[in-house]
């Protein structure tokens, strides 16, 4: 295997052109190594252009090899800078929690659609994550009161720092199966549940073989949490409540049809930045009588 030169005063340049020749078979090899050499010197990606000729102390550079090496061998740069950025938020991300992605924006947007800006309304959060959607949802409704779950106790201590590093000390956050954490009912229920095949050929042959398959795998078809949700969503739901998931863009058919058989009215599909259809929102009629799962 080709390695990175060990001797002092490597610059900024070398290290890169190395690096993006070691990462040849990810799809943003330039981009993977710029962005894991800033987290190693802490040097911002500016500089990385301004002054190439900047040398780099050998212990930085072995480290940046290090992280070269992992991410060569699969391991998403989220997961080696310890970081993502969603809804222009840095989040903390490690490998007990999904790495938030671009078209979760996209259910982000559908949520704040249907949610006014003052009223103090209740929103649920299912299966949070690092906090993600809960945190950017705080930030933006401020006044509205979430709550956020997930059945992983580490994957809920990551939310917990997020929100506090971000200042959304209010998210009431819960352990729990979907539902089991919750009581009483909400204004509006979202989700980015796991919906990709348990035999998906990405589960074993891209970067997502690092996350965790708690989070990704949906069962045979991929649609276990999301048929759950949808048939339990209406009886935690207010009269004119809304549930916004997420689903993959093969699914939006299927998962418009199991929204109607629940009664949900006024569904509509969103389609992702790709032009995919991503999100489902559908809305109840009339609140059913509540249940605890």
């Amino acid at each position: 295997m080709q390695t990175l030169r060990h001797r002092s005063g490597v610059t900024i340049n070398e290290l890169l052109r190395q690096a993006e020749q070691l990462l040849r078979g990810s799809d943003s090899p330039r981009r993977d190594a710029e962005v894991l050499l800033c987290s190693v010197t802490g040097l911002e990606r500016s500089r990385l252009y301004s002054f190439p000729e900047l040398e780099i102390w050998q212990g930085l550079s072995a480290a940046f090899l290090v992280k070269v090496t992992e991410r060569g061998a699969g391991i998403p740069v989220a997961y080696l800078t310890g970081e993502k950025e969603f809804w222009s938020l840095r989040l903390r991300v490690n490998a007990h929690t999904l790495i938030p992605r671009p078209e979760t924006e996209c259910l982000v947007e559908a949520v704040l659609q249907r949610l006014p800006e003052n009223p103090e309304l209740r929103v649920a959060d299912l299966g949070t994550g690092c906090g993600a959607i809960a945190i950017a949802l705080a930030k933006e409704r401020p006044a509205c009161r979430i709550t956020a779950t997930d059945i992983s106790s580490e994957a809920l201590a990551l939310a917990r720092f997020n929100a506090g590093q971000h200042g959304a000390h209010a998210i009431h956050f819960t352990a729990g199966d979907w539902f089991a954490a919750l009581t009483g009912t909400f204004d509006l229920i979202v989700s980015n549940p796991p919906y990709v095949c348990e035999n998906d050929s990405h589960l074993r042959h891209t970067d997502i073989r690092h996350e965790p398959k708690l989070a990704l795998c949906g069962g045979d078809d991929g649609m276990d949490a999301l048929r759950k949700i949808i048939a339990t969503a209406p009886h935690y739901l207010e009269s004119g409540g809304w549930l916004c998931l997420e689903h993959g863009s093969d699914q939006g058919q299927t998962v418009r049809g199991i929204f109607s058989d629940h009664g949900f009215m006024d569904i509509v599909t969103i389609h992702d930045y790709a032009g995919l259809e991503r999100v489902c929102c559908g809305k109840v009629g009339h609140a059913q009588p509540h249940r605890k799962e």
